[in-house]
């Protein structure tokens, strides 16, 4: 930077430098040392517009000039863009490397192939609500096999998405899983399960390695008004 004839300066001193100035030297001090490692032609998020300006892809910004779209390369906010790009790019490539080898994305756990022992023993009572008068079922199933740090698993599933036998409207499942054993599927009507606190409600003793869990099905009362404001269960009366 020139600091001599600067205005409010003694001959052969330098005076203090404004903010533009001190902007301006900065600007070209960044595009002399861009010019040393950067070459426009291949940079791939250089880009001149229909009006002649300049722009960066990567950042989205508009520059007037090379000098100024060069400084903008070696500011922070373009720095910062290229490490997360590239970040990116090296996420994508890592993510299609473990599709194409192992076919499971980073961080999934590959599951051994599980000997099977056979079925849980298994009991259904019959059940009902002294108040509601609901009825339902209550499944206690037996597990003294089962692995480790591991407990049984519900699920509910409707008749079109099994492949066992063909589909019926008026029935669903309720299917426990615990490995290793077989996954158990009980057979039930196809009535809305009650989800309200104390209606259904599931139970593992590990110490017993037994697995409990109620099922209750709602009246046809509150099947029929259900999403009717102001009818709708609300819970014990």
């Amino acid at each position: 930077m020139d600091y001599q004839n600067r205005a409010g300066s003694k001959f052969g001193g330098g005076g203090v430098a404004s903010t533009s100035a001190t902007n301006a030297d900065r600007r070209e001090r960044l595009r002399k040392l861009a010019l040393e490692t950067i070459d426009l032609d291949k940079d791939p998020y250089f880009f001149r517009n229909h009006v002649g300006s300049f722009e960066c892809r990567l950042c989205l910004t508009v520059h007037q000039n090379d000098g100024s779209y060069l400084a903008h390369t070696q500011g922070r906010k373009h720095q910062t863009n290229l490490a997360r790009r590239a970040a990116k790019e090296q996420k994508e490539a890592a993510n299609k490397d473990a599709l194409l080898n192992g076919g499971l994305m980073p961080g999934v756990q590959v599951r051994k192939n599980i000997v099977k022992i056979g079925r849980p023993g298994y009991k259904i009572t019959k059940v009902r609500d002294p108040l509601t008068r609901q009825v339902g079922l209550l499944f206690q199933l037996l597990y003294p096999e089962i692995g480790q740090n591991i407990e049984p698993r519900v699920r509910f599933m409707s008749a079109y998405e099994q492949k066992i036998e063909d589909p019926d409207k008026n029935y669903q499942f309720l299917l426990v899983a615990a490995e290793p054993y077989e996954t158990c599927g009980f057979k039930l009507q196809a009535r809305e399960i009650d989800r309200r606190e104390g209606r259904y409600w599931t139970w593992w003793d590990a110490d017993a390695k037994e697995f409990w869990c109620q099922v209750l099905f709602k009246t046809e009362r509150d099947e029929r008004y259900s999403n009717v404001p102001g009818l709708a269960p609300s819970g014990r009366r």
